[in-house]
């Protein structure tokens, strides 16, 4: 890791967003799609606002919409089902940064379209959390692997305890396995 770690340079993360909600949903929004795709469709979907991004004018939306801007009938439900899950006060986001991981990632997977690794990737990127582990992230266990040199993917299992040596900066060490995903070059 300390070759990588010279090699790579400091960390840097993107800026966050300004509010949680707007962040789940552009975690949403680009799960599974390409960088360019989920940027356009991103946009086209911010674009149906007139005022900011919110639970209420998620909800205002008239049935179609998203769709007509690109977004899929799975992301639509779950943005919807965000935007009701919020408004509702079934998971608040007032007090994020008063609950603790677990307690965090529990309250956001009970949303339809996030799991465990959106909710961890939100404790990362917006919330700046320093000691997040996303051992089922693919990305961080092939980085592992290849940091490491070895032949076989590591298993989230023996990823977890892997990780024990890193915390509390296990976010830290896991942004350096995704570095090394895109560094990575084949031994010519």
């Amino acid at each position: 890791m300390a070759a990588l770690i010279k090699r790579t340079g400091a960390m840097e993360l993107r800026d966050p967003l300004d509010d949680s909600f707007s962040a789940l949903v552009r975690s949403i929004m680009y799960q599974q799609l390409a960088g360019a795709a989920a940027t356009a469709i991103h946009g086209r979907f911010l674009k149906l606002f007139a005022e900011a991004l919110s639970p209420s004018a998620v909800l205002a939306l008239p049935v179609g919409v998203m769709r007509g801007a690109g977004v899929s009938g799975p992301k639509e439900a779950a943005i919807t089902d965000l935007a009701r899950k919020v408004a509702d006060g079934t998971v608040p986001l007032g007090d994020v940064d008063a609950l603790n991981d677990d307690e965090l990632v529990a309250r956001l997977v009970q949303v339809r379209g996030i799991g465990r690794w959106t909710a961890e990737m939100f404790l990362i990127f917006q919330l700046r959390r320093l000691d997040v582990w996303p051992v089922d992230d693919y990305g961080v266990r092939k980085g592992w692997t290849l940091a490491h040199r070895k032949r076989e993917m590591i298993t989230p299992k023996a990823l977890q305890a892997e990780g024990e040596t890193f915390r509390p900066y296990r976010t830290i060490a896991a942004w350096y396995c995704w570095r090394a995903v895109e560094n990575f070059v084949l031994p010519t």
